[in-house]
């Protein structure tokens, strides 16, 4: 008997979840691959550790960009891997249930089923992110009620308002985590005339990452190259200088937010006004991001439990519904029990 599974193919991470088993993969999305043969040489975390440290020989790169399969070959391999550290090669995997962008085209959607359809899966099955997010964060998205999820990812943000297990209103931005990396290198080119590599940035947003002045107070030591004169050299970034890099796509996550409570209809406005804003997905972490939607809207904002995983647990939520879900095109919403 097969085991039906459920990935979260994420721009910065990749998450797998076996029935029964629950997360069982929780990796970087990167590939190490050799250029003389272009056979593989890591993935994961081995392959992470390898980013801008490999020699003219090999490349370590993010195979997916803005939530996006930018090399199909790789993205196959990558899951092909992870799965087979995970499940015997003596059972099938029949059935999957992946997660997408709210906002990408029917060909981009044909590339994540064909990625996965490759490491043997026969039906895959594809559900929005932040319906996914929604059931990953406990909430009931079955009833005739409104709720609000804002899944701030790697590659994208996903916002919507969802009731009776549909999108009612969504957005979907490249303004996330990856962009969030992108403006700390350049903010530090421009500050310290030091040249950094996103793994480094990634570090500082993750341990200092502010949005708002005053709200965090720490430090964290970066290395890079000077500018200059080409020796190395290291600065101690302190929290309140994150500020100036991370606002203006924070800025643009709280606008995106208000443009999505313009749409809702007003029932469902109520019902958001009484239960607020539900934060999902890693960058939602970042301090202060959670009072700058608070303040601008004047809702309750919280941060789900484990903010990353909910995505990977909603999918892994939606499996027992695979028999249920109706779209023939691949996008599927979960239909409930009820049903």
């Amino acid at each position: 008997m097969g085991i039906d599974v459920a990935i979260d193919l994420g721009t910065s991470r990749t998450r797998i979840f076996l029935q029964n088993k629950g997360k069982v993969v929780d990796e970087p999305s990167v590939i190490t691959v050799n250029l003389e043969d272009e056979s593989i040489l890591a993935v994961g975390e081995e392959a992470y550790h390898m980013l801008g440290r490999t020699s003219d020989r090999f490349n370590a790169m993010y195979p997916i960009n803005g939530g996006v399969i930018s090399d199909l070959g790789l993205v196959e391999a990558m899951i092909s891997i992870f799965l087979k550290k995970v499940v015997s090669s003596k059972i099938g995997m029949p059935r999957a249930v992946a997660c997408v962008p709210g906002e990408i085209t029917d060909v981009e959607k044909r590339a994540v089923v064909n990625a996965i359809s490759c490491a043997g899966i026969r039906r895959v099955c594809l559900i929005e992110e932040p319906v996914a997010a929604a059931l990953g964060a406990g909430l009931d998205i079955a009833g005739p009620h409104g709720n609000f999820v804002v899944d701030v990812g790697g590659g994208t943000t996903d916002l919507a308002v969802i009731s009776l297990s549909g999108i009612a209103v969504s957005r979907s931005i490249k303004q996330a985590g990856n962009a969030m990396d992108e403006e700390i290198i350049k903010y530090v080119k421009r500050k310290y005339n030091m040249l950094i590599g996103k793994r480094t940035a990634e570090e500082a947003k993750m341990n200092i990452g502010c949005v708002v002045p005053g709200m965090a107070a720490g430090t964290h030591r970066i290395k890079g190259r000077n500018m200059i004169t080409g020796m190395p050299m290291w600065v101690d970034l302190r929290s309140e200088e994150m500020v100036e890099p991370l606002r203006d796509i924070a800025d643009a996550i709280v606008r995106q937010v208000q443009d999505v409570l313009e749409e809702t209809p007003p029932e469902l406005i109520g019902d958001i006004y009484s239960d607020g804003i539900v934060l999902t997905g890693g960058a939602s972490q970042i301090v202060g991001l959670d009072t700058l939607i608070k303040v601008a809207t004047d809702l309750r904002v919280t941060v789900a439990d484990a903010p990353s995983d909910c995505v990977v647990n909603g999918c892994g939520k939606a499996i027992k519904y695979i028999d249920k879900l109706r779209h023939h095109d691949g996008t599927v919403t979960p239909i409930t029990d009820r049903y």
